[in-house]
């Protein structure tokens, strides 16, 4: 997967399209991230103590990789990660712009 963990991305498609956020977990097995801020789904919660309400929690959801971008922390465009290998290095790049990420 050629998403990590604190990356920037762009969500491509769905109810979400077209916000940005930052990658919280990982879930390669899965093909499945979540980011903070998008796909916030609401959860009903208890109370804990007596004499307390119960309240509505929103929590980010994972969501799948393919409709998510990798913003570029150079160009700060949406696009493609491509790789780059040199002297036995493996390096994530930018399809665009060509530079490192």
């Amino acid at each position: 997967m050629k998403i990590r963990k604190g990356d920037q991305i762009k969500i491509i498609s769905g109810n979400d399209k077209g916000k940005q956020g930052k990658v919280l977990a990982v879930f390669p097995d899965e093909s499945r991230i979540v980011a903070e801020g998008l796909n916030m789904k609401k959860k009903h919660v208890r109370p804990k103590q007596q004499g307390k309400k119960g309240e509505l929690v929103r929590i980010a959801m994972p969501f799948s990789v393919s409709i998510a971008m990798l913003v570029c922390s150079k160009c700060g465009k949406p696009s493609r990660a491509g790789f780059r290998v040199e002297q036995n290095k493996k390096y994530r790049i930018c399809v665009r712009c060509k530079s490192e990420i």
